[in-house]
């Protein structure tokens, strides 16, 4: 019938085992194949960099990007699930650097570009295996056998088209502007890249002093950067603020008058006032004199960015240096002084030659210091930009750069970005929201090797060109191989013919970021508009995406700026943002702090399904993720474990009976409404969960699904368990087992996407051994869909109240210390309504009560005690402490909780003066009449009878008998169905229990006699409520006899 379940939890095992199963029968592609007519449902599967190994945050998105595809296909959509690797940019020319011993730009170029970039498209793939391994056990299911690749010629020509269509409409320009520049990279970082790699760091900053020319005083000006003043060329100031000329010790000096005593330490002396604007075009002498600039220079401008936050009021102006700046240097046309070369070094104009400008910062001060000039040096901790991909400090730097201009679409961009459902809503309106408000032009080139040329030709008349197919470079050049590889060093050497001047155009030599690589992806991954025109349009925009919630800066950007810029519309509908995996104290993991989570490891320990459910269930997606393995086991026990048991007890039942779903009907009106309870459950659960995912509610369909196997396992098999012993195949046994069939199968349906694995063993076990015509796997099934018939709102809510009643009823026998095998004689009920006698029964059996009152007033066995709460009372009412004290001893408890309720505070006066005790007032204590124990909440009261007579008494040493003797069978190893004898010594009193219930106790335990006098078989002493016996279990030997 079935196959028999293994009750250990060892689930990785059996994941390998589902996993060649789906690879031996091609399942991925027959689900996929099954619904190529249907409606589609796109995902962009965000690439990965196979040049880098997979660590535990992409478990994180891999299985939210598995799950929710899972879930719209069996919901019957066609969810292509193309695969795709990001191969261009600086972390693979930095491993390569690394294998090849080189380093720098100069090293690389010395080296040759050619088996240059050949290294850096082996090194792509240097992961791949270990990629696709992981994929594979995570249960990531993506179409690997044909990905597409990021520097492969169709998907570069695609990307030639787009840049093409943005040079057309004059968005693409180059300039110079300030970027953020990494000196060891050699190359500038667009505006997104830097929002990647911000640290808080300690460094010097200066005061500096400039002597203004014709005056013995000097301008006082703050910097951040040191290494920037032999740069400088101007001082700033904000026009409509005041600045002072002020006396202190030896020195005059001029500042902003908010910032004096700040900076002076109150001591100075005001000589005269100005506002900023009188400032304008003071000279002063410059702090070095290594260049002497053609034009004006070094002296006050006026710009409202001045800030009187910190500092003096004033700043030094270096345009080569600052966005500001330069701003300031157009509108004064000052001199251009760039003393730093491409190299982030001082230049040899300068003292310090070959000293890369951050380490320059202690010698300028130095320098200052010895002459003079340096008024102060103070320590700061400030946020300060680093290279993502090599982590040296980034600088400001002048620069001649191609840039997409972004702020001409800004409004494009905002209204795109609203019909985008974010999942948080607060990132999309907030983080990213907020970044589009303020968008930069995007620097799109880098000066580097190992990327998608950019395609712009240039031609000494000065004539531009941008290429957009490969058609149109052969059709426009003389020496263009017909396969030509779009790569450096490859395109450099092809030229086209200038439509001006018919001279030869060269390349421009930069290629871009490879941000705007896995942007193109929409489009580039079917080589559009060259081809698969109508597949584009079918699978563009996608309907979800989801990437951790760094690349809000980075993927989740540039597909929309790339989106907008060409089609004018959002490339995703839904976009679910990840939060970042921690360690268990919340900490970031990083192999230097020994915290990283190896994810190959996790997955070898606790298998993919365990650690599937842990990132599903623990928390919303895009909070942090605290992970560790005690957090995964819990839930692999709980949800996992649970259901495996539920589904084993099934087994090991139905292979007893021989009992072969195919061959019933579940009849809803011959069912008991235990049954109908699990079934009205059960789809209730199908729509909240199936109501969830549809809406990426992920952690609420986790819950959901949690509680309803607890209820399905704790509840319904628990209260359901004689059913499934009885003898014969009654229809009471008949319903018992369809009805937790159905529930399995369904709910292992419902829970295919999330926990893949497991859900398909226990699909081929219970539906593919006993149905030869049900869908081969799990993953082929339909995704349930709720019998509305089959739901009873009214029936959960009392089957809610009984289990709320028996938890409470728990609680009480525990606060009694009374075991729950020990019979009680009542339990007195107050709740919102009375339940019928068939909920009552349920009751009673589960507390071991004989019977359940149900009663509006508990109060004749409990009262209530006050005291009153210092902390409110005693600023009100200190003098009268000690009457509030006495009055509330004295008062009826009940009554004066039925004031408290009425009307919401109790009264008293005391020498004529009134006091009031609201409920903040009180502390409030129940107090149980002698021989009750209660236990309440706000709407539900119970209060057990504690008074146990010598009939209840011995009705417990029956009950603790039969589970020892349980017990033993156990631990003796017999199968559920032998007979046995039992036979006890030592104790009278125990022998007879056992001789007077003797009946009882044999049909509970299958036992065919006791014996009293001598233990034997199996033994094992124990303490049963006080008496000390010694127990013995023997499985009775049944002999055969075979007809010859």
């Amino acid at each position: 019938m079935y196959n028999k379940v293994p009750t250990d939890l060892n689930f990785v095992a059996r994941e390998k085992e589902v996993e060649k199963f789906w690879e031996d029968h091609d399942i991925f592609q027959k689900s996929i194949d099954n619904r190529k007519k249907a409606e589609t449902y796109t995902f962009y599967d965000g690439p990965p960099t196979a040049n880098g190994k997979p660590h535990i945050g992409h478990v994180l998105t891999r299985v939210i990007k598995d799950m929710i595809p899972r879930y719209r296909t069996m919901k019957g959509c066609d969810v292509p699930r193309k695969a795709g690797w990001d191969t261009h940019g600086l972390p693979v020319e930095l491993e390569v650097e690394k294998m090849l011993g080189l380093d720098g730009k100069e090293q690389i170029e010395e080296y040759g570009l050619e088996p240059f970039i050949k290294h850096c498209k082996e090194s792509v793939w240097k992961y791949k295996g270990m990629w696709e391994d992981f994929s594979k056990t995570v249960g990531f299911w993506a179409d690997m056998d044909d990905p597409y690749v990021t520097y492969e010629n169709y998907y570069i020509e695609s990307e030639w088209w787009a840049l093409k269509q943005i040079w057309e409409k004059g968005l693409l320009y180059k300039g110079f502007k300030i970027v953020p520049y990494c000196p060891r990279c050699g190359t500038p970082l667009s505006s997104h890249e830097v929002a990647q790699g911000y640290k808080d760091v300690k460094e010097r900053s200066a005061i500096a002093r400039f002597k203004v020319k014709g005056e013995d005083a000097y301008i006082l000006a703050w910097t951040t950067t040191p290494w920037t003043l032999p740069s400088n060329v101007a001082l700033c100031v904000n026009p409509n603020e005041s600045y002072v000329k002020v006396k202190n010790g030896d020195y005059t000096y001029y500042l902003a008058e908010a910032l004096c005593d700040t900076v002076l330490n109150s001591e100075y002396t005001v000589l005269e006032r100005f506002t900023g604007k009188d400032l304008e075009f003071k000279e002063y002498e410059p702090l070095f004199d290594f260049v002497h600039p053609a034009k004006k220079a070094y002296y006050v401008t006026c710009d409202t960015y001045v800030t009187l936050t910190d500092g003096t009021g004033v700043v030094h102006i270096a345009p080569a240096f600052g966005e500001d700046d330069s701003k300031v240097g157009r509108k004064y046309d000052l001199p251009f002084v760039q003393l730093v070369d491409s190299k982030g070094e001082m230049t040899k104009e300068t003292k310090w030659a070959g000293t890369f400008c951050k380490k320059a910062d202690p010698l300028v001060l130095k320098d200052l210091e010895e002459r003079g000039l340096l008024f102060s040096a103070p320590v700061f901790e400030h946020s300060y930009p680093h290279c993502w991909r090599c982590d040296t400090p980034l600088i400001y730097y002048a620069r001649e750069s191609w840039f997409i201009k972004m702020t001409d679409v800004k409004e494009d961009l905002i209204r795109n970005n609203n019909t985008i459902n974010w999942i948080p809503e607060s990132i999309g309106k907030g983080r990213f929201g907020d970044w589009l408000e303020n968008v930069q032009d995007w620097g799109i080139s880098r000066n580097r090797y190992w990327g998608t040329p950019l395609n712009v030709w240039e031609c000494e008349c000065g004539h531009q060109h941008a290429i957009g197919s490969i058609e149109e470079l052969k059709s426009m050049s003389p020496n263009c191989p017909d396969d030509i590889e779009l790569h450096r060093p490859y395109i450099d050497a092809v030229t086209i013919t200038c439509p001006r001047c018919g001279k030869q155009m060269k390349r421009v030599p930069e290629v871009i970021d490879c941000w705007f690589d896995s942007g193109s992806m929409p489009f580039a991954q079917h080589h559009y508009p060259f081809e698969n025109k109508e597949l584009f349009e079918q699978q563009f925009p996608a309907d979800f995406i989801s990437e951790a919630v760094d690349q809000t800066r980075g993927w989740f950007y540039s597909l929309l700026a790339i989106s907008t810029l060409i089609f004018n519309k959002a490339p995703y509908k839904n976009v679910i943002v990840l939060g970042h995996v921690q360690d268990e104290n919340g900490q970031k993991m990083s192999k230097s702090k020994g915290n990283a989570v190896d994810p190959f490891q996790a997955l070898e320990e606790f298998g993919a399904d365990a650690i599937r459910w842990y990132f599903y269930i623990n928390s919303a997606p895009w909070l942090p993720n605290r992970f560790h393995g005690k957090a995964v086991m819990e839930g692999q026990r709980k949800f996992m474990g649970t259901l495996w048991n539920t589904y084993a007890f099934f087994v090991l039942y139905a292979n007893i009976d021989e009992f072969d779903a195919t061959k019933y009907k579940l009849e809803y009106d011959k069912l008991p409404v235990m049954d109908k309870w699990l079934l009205s459950k059960l789809n209730t659960l199908i729509k909240t969960v199936d109501g969830n995912l549809g809406n990426y509610q992920i952690p609420e369909a986790a819950r959901a699904l949690q509680e309803f196997v607890d209820d399905m396992s704790n509840w319904y098999v628990r209260r359901s368990r004689e059913r499934f012993w009885a003898k014969g195949m009654e229809q009471d046994k008949i319903n018992a087992y369809m009805t937790l069939y159905t529930a399995l199968v369904t709910v292992s349906k419902v829970a295919a996407p999330m926990i893949p694995f497991m859900t398909e063993e226990i699909y081929q076990n219970l539906v593919c051994n006993i149905d030869k015509n049900a869908p081969e796997s799990i993953h082929l099934c339909d995704y349930p869909v709720a019998d509305e018939s089959c739901i009873d709102e009214k029936l959960e809510d009392n089957m809610d109240e009984v289990l709320k009643i028996v938890v409470m009823g728990r609680a009480a026998r525990n606060t009694a210390n009374i075991k729950n095998r020990q019979p009680i004689g009542r339990m007195f009920v107050k709740a919102p309504h009375e339940l019928s006698v068939f909920y009552q029964e349920i009751i009673e059996e589960e507390l071991n009560v004989k019977t359940v009152v149900f009663t509006d007033d508990v109060r004749d066995f409990t009262s209530y005690s006050f005291k009153p709460q210092l902390k409110t009372v005693g600023p009100k009412y200190g003098k009268q402490l000690n009457n509030i004290r006495k009055a509330l001893l004295e008062v009826d408890g009940n009554t004066a909780m039925d004031t408290l309720n009425e009307k919401g505070a109790l009264t008293f006066e005391f020498d004529g003066s009134e006091v009031v005790l609201t409920k903040e007032d009180l502390l409030i204590d129940t107090a149980q009449m002698e021989g009750y124990v209660s236990e309440g909440d706000n709407t539900v009261t119970v209060v057990l009878d504690t008074n146990l007579t010598p009939e209840l008494i011995e009705e417990g040493f029956v009950r603790e008998l039969i589970s020892k003797i349980q017990t033993m069978r156990k631990e003796a190893g017999f199968e559920v169905m032998d007979h046995i004898l039992i036979t006890s010594e030592g104790n009278e009193k125990i022998a007879g229990i056992l001789e007077a219930h003797g009946e009882v106790i044999k049909s509970e335990v299958l036992a065919e006699d006791i014996t009293l006098g001598k233990a034997a078989g199996y033994t094992k002493e124990w303490n049963i409520n006080g008496e000390n016996v010694t127990l013995g279990v023997e499985k009775v030997q049944r002999i055969e006899t075979v007809n010859q």
